[in-house]
C-alpha cells in the first residue's frame, strides 16, 4: 500500500503516472465471488492493486438517493453486497488519490476500476478529514493566559487557560459545524471585499440565524484575539500551506466496514440526531423506520423506511400558538441563502429516544418558556427547587396510531434516556446549568393516568460532601461549602445515562467552553433514592489533570461511565477504583478520585503549541455498544469524531477508525445500534446515525446537499457477502 505520508516525495513520478492512468490495463477476472445483487471487482493503480481505498456505488433510481461504500482488501479487491436493483455510478476514493472516473454498473457485474493518483500534495489533501485542516489553526500561547480585562493579548477574564480556549473552540464552534470543511477553511469571495481577512471573518460570523451564538462565542474568546488567528489560518491555506500531518488508509478490521447512506429531509434542514430502536433492547423496531430530530431548523420530522428506500416528513405540533420560532432569531445575509431565514422551527426538536413499544419520544418545545404557577409553588418538587422557566419540554409519537402526545415539563429538557426500572422512568438532562436540576417522567404512571404534572419531578444536584450516602442539610449553589453540610451544585446534566447495573444515573456537566460558567466539566453520579426530589445525592468527578472538556456520557454493562473530552481523549471512569475518601472539601471540586480515570488519546494531529498528550480531534458524544450491535464486541465505546469524519470504536486498547468518506464532511452527534435479525449474522445488525452538522451545505454537495441517514456494519472480511 502506498502511504499518504510518502506523497510529497513522489510527486514528479505520480504526476506522470496520473497521465497514464486513464484506464486500468486488461487483466484476468479477479478472484471475487458475487451474487446477482452484488457488485465486485478490483481497484488498480499504475503500481498495481490499491489496498485500503473506498469504492462508492450511488444511485438516484430509488425513491430517495442511496449509496453504499466498502473498502478494498490487501489485493485491491472489493464486494459491495446486497444492492437494490438500480443503475449505479461507481468510483474510487482514497488517501493519496483523487476521485476516479465514474463507471456505470448494475448489480451482478464484476468491475475493473482504475484508481487515479493525486497529481500533487494539495490535490491529495482535499480528501483529508477536516481535523487535519483545522489543526493548522494557531492558538494563543500558554503564557498568554489567564485572560483579564488588562490582558495585552485581549483575552477576556473568563478564559483562564489555553485549555479553556480549546474547549470553547471545540464545544461552541466545532460541535455545530465542521471547522475543517472546504467551505469554512476557504471563505467564499461572495462575502465581499475587505481590507483584511480579519474583517472578512468578522463579516462571515454574522451570517445566518446562528450569528447570535457565534457572536457570544467570539465575545468569550475575545474578538481581538480570535479573529486574527482565524484570518491567519485561512490566509495560510489560501497561500498554499497544507496540513502538517496526513491520515493513513484503513487497515485490518477497518476494511471490513460496509456503509449505507440514504438522503432525507430538505436542503435547508439540519438534523441533530436519529433513532432506530430502544437503547435497552436493540431488537425493537426491527427493519422499521428511522426518525430524525431537526432541532431549530424545522418542525418537520424526517422519517426513513430503509427497506423500501422511502423518505418522508411528519409535522411536529406545538400546544401553544405563541410558541416562538427560530425564524425570529437575528440573522445576517448568507452567501448560500441570501437574506432568507432558512430555519423555522417552533418545536426545537432536539433529541429522540424510542421505547419498548416503538414509540418515539422527543425533547421538544411545545409552549413559551414561562412556567405555570405550580412549577414555582405547589408541585411537590417546587418546594425543593421552584422553577420559573422551561425552554423545552417533551413529546411522544405513536407510529401505529400516527398520533402525537405533548407533555409539559417544569424543567428544561435536552437529552433523554430510559431507565432500567419497572416504571420505565425517562431521565432528562437540561443542557445549560442555569436551573441546576435533573428532571424525570414516570412513563408508566403517565400511561396509566395521563397526568403530566403528577408523573414528573426534578431534583437539585446536591453533592454529598458529608459522605453519608443520604442527603444532609445543604448550602445553596452560591454559598461556600460548610462542615457537616452537603452542597447544591450549580451544574446541570448535559449528557444523561442510567446505569444498566441499577438505581444510579450518570450525568455529565459542561465546562466553560459550553456553559460559559467558571466551573470545570464534570461527571456526576446521581443516586435518586426513594423520593428523588428530597433524597437524591450526587458525587462529582472532574477529569484528571491535563484533560478537560467532558461532553456526553454513556454507561457499560459493568456500570463504568464513559465520556469524551475536548482535550482530545475518550475517557473511562470506574468508581470502583477510587481508593480515597469520597467526602469532604475535595468532593465539592471532583478532584478526589484521579485513579478512577483512564484516558485514551484520539488518533490524528494535535494543534501546534498545545499539550502533545492530547489531540485536535473532537467528539460530540459517546455511546457504548452494550449489546454488540456492531460486531466488535460487547461494551465497546464509540466516539462521534466529527473532526475525523468518523466513528472511533475502542476495541481493547486500540481505536478502530470507521471513517465515512462520502460525502466529505460527515459529522455525527450520536448513534444507536439495532438488531434486525439475530440469525442473520453481520447482515442482521448495525449502527445507525445521521449527518449532524448545522450546515450540510458546507460539505460535499454544496447548497443542494441533504442530510444522510448512515448505517454502519462490520462483516467478517472485506469480501464477505
Amino acid at each position: 500500500m502506498r502511504a499518504a505520508t510518502d506523497l510529497r516525495s513522489a510527486l514528479p513520478r505520480l504526476a506522470l503516472l496520473a497521465l497514464l492512468a486513464g484506464a486500468a490495463p486488461a487483466r484476468a477476472a479477479p478472484e471475487v465471488a458475487i451474487g446477482p445483487g452484488d457488485l465486485g471487482g478490483e481497484v488498480t493503480g499504475p503500481e498495481g492493486p490499491e489496498a485500503g481505498v473506498w469504492v462508492i456505488a450511488e444511485t438516484a433510481d430509488l425513491p430517495t438517493r442511496f449509496a453504499k461504500v466498502v473498502v478494498t482488501d490487501e489485493a485491491g479487491r472489493f464486494v459491495i453486497p446486497d444492492l437494490p436493483a438500480a443503475g449505479y455510478r461507481v468510483w474510487v476514493r482514497g488517501y493519496g488519490l483523487v476521485d476516479s472516473d465514474r463507471a456505470e454498473a448494475r448489480p451482478g457485474q464484476v468491475l475493473h476500476l482504475a484508481a487515479r493518483p493525486a497529481p500533487s500534495a494539495a490535490a491529495a489533501a482535499e480528501y483529508y478529514p477536516g481535523v487535519y485542516w483545522y489543526s493548522m489553526l494557531r492558538l494563543p500561547p500558554a503564557d498568554a493566559f489567564p485572560g483579564s480585562d488588562d490582558n495585552p493579548a485581549h483575552i477576556p477574564a473568563g478564559i483562564r487557560s489555553q485549555a479553556d480556549w480549546i474547549d470553547t473552540i471545540k464545544n461552541s464552534c466545532q460541535s455545530c459545524h465542521a471547522l475543517g470543511s472546504k467551505t469554512v477553511r476557504s471563505p467564499s469571495p461572495a462575502l465581499g471585499s475587505f481590507r483584511t481577512s480579519t474583517e472578512l471573518w468578522a463579516r462571515r460570523l454574522q451570517s445566518g440565524q446562528a450569528m447570535a451564538n457565534m457572536a457570544l462565542t467570539l465575545t468569550r474568546l475575545g474578538p481581538d484575539a480570535a479573529l486574527p488567528l482565524f484570518a491567519d489560518w485561512t490566509d495560510r491555506i489560501a497561500a498554499g500551506e497544507l496540513p502538517f500531518d496526513a491520515p493513513r488508509r484503513p487497515s485490518g478490521i477497518e476494511r471490513n466496514l460496509v456503509i449505507s447512506l440514504w438522503d432525507w429531509g430538505l436542503p435547508p434542514m439540519y438534523l441533530h440526531d436519529a433513532v432506530s430502536t430502544d437503547k435497552r433492547d436493540p431488537r425493537v423496531n426491527a427493519n422499521g423506520p428511522i426518525y430524525g430530530s431537526p432541532e431549530e431548523s424545522s418542525d418537520l420530522v424526517p422519517v426513513l423506511d430503509p427497506v423500501r428506500h422511502v423518505a418522508r416528513l411528519i409535522r411536529h405540533p406545538v400546544r401553544d400558538p405563541a410558541t416562538p420560532s427560530s425564524r425570529d432569531l437575528p440573522a445576517g445575509p448568507s452567501v448560500f441563502w441570501g437574506d432568507a431565514p432558512i430555519w423555522d422551527g417552533h418545536a426545537s426538536i432536539h433529541n429522540p429516544m424510542m421505547d419498548g413499544r416503538g414509540r418515539v419520544w422527543f425533547t421538544a418545545r411545545i409552549r413559551p418558556a414561562a412556567n405555570p404557577a405550580p412549577c414555582r409553588t405547589s408541585h411537590p418538587s417546587a418546594s425543593v427547587a421552584p422553577l420559573s422557566e422551561s425552554a423545552r419540554q417533551l413529546s411522544v409519537y405513536d407510529p401505529k396510531a400516527e398520533s402525537w402526545t405533548l407533555i409539559d415539563t417544569c424543567f428544561t429538557t435536552h437529552h433523554l434516556v430510559f431507565g432500567y426500572d419497572r416504571d420505565e422512568t425517562l431521565w432528562l438532562s437540561a443542557g445549560q446549568p442555569a436551573s441546576g436540576v435533573v428532571g424525570w417522567l414516570n412513563t408508566r404512571a403517565f400511561a396509566a393516568s395521563g397526568d403530566e404534572a403528577g408523573s414528573q419531578g426534578w431534583t437539585p444536584i446536591v453533592a454529598n460532601l458529608t459522605g453519608s450516602g443520604q442527603r444532609a442539610p445543604y448550602v445553596g449553589p452560591d454559598q461556600p461549602a460548610e462542615p457537616g453540610k452537603d452542597k447544591w451544585v450549580r451544574a446541570a446534566f448535559y449528557g444523561v445515562a442510567p446505569s444498566p447495573q441499577g438505581d444510579v444515573i450518570w450525568g455529565q456537566a459542561m465546562g466553560p467552553g459550553f456553559s460559559r460558567m467558571d466551573q470545570p466539566s464534570l461527571l456526576i453520579r446521581l443516586v435518586p433514592g426513594a423520593d428523588p426530589s428530597r433524597t437524591a445525592t450526587a458525587e462529582l468527578f472532574q477529569p484528571p489533570e491535563g484533560s478537560f472538556g467532558a461532553r456526553g456520557v454513556d454507561v457499560d454493562s459493568q456500570g463504568v461511565a464513559w465520556t469524551v473530552l475536548a482535550s482530545g481523549h475518550l475517557a473511562r471512569f470506574d468508581r470502583r477504583r477510587c481508593t480515597g475518601r469520597l467526602d469532604g472539601p475535595e468532593a465539592a471540586t471532583g478532584r478526589h478520585c484521579p485513579e478512577g480515570w483512564t484516558l485514551y488519546r484520539f488518533p490524528g494531529p494535535q494543534f501546534r503549541g498545545a499539550d502533545p498528550a492530547g489531540s485536535a480531534e473532537h467528539a460530540y458524544y459517546v455511546w457504548v455498544d452494550v449489546h454488540d450491535t456492531l460486531g466488535l464486541g460487547r461494551d465497546v465505546p464509540v466516539a462521534m469524531a466529527n473532526g475525523g469524519e468518523a466513528l472511533l470504536a475502542l476495541v481493547g486498547e486500540r481505536f478502530v477508525t470507521l471513517r465515512v468518506p462520502y460525502p466529505m464532511g460527515f459529522f455525527s452527534k450520536n448513534v444507536d445500534g439495532r438488531i434486525d435479525d439475530p440469525a442473520a449474522g453481520w447482515k442482521g445488525r448495525g449502527l445507525w446515525t445521521t449527518s449532524g452538522t448545522r450546515a450540510n451545505f458546507h460539505g460535499e454537495g454544496g447548497k443542494g446537499a441533504l442530510a444522510k441517514v448512515v448505517k454502519l456494519q462490520m462483516r467478517p472480511d472485506p469480501l464477505a457477502r
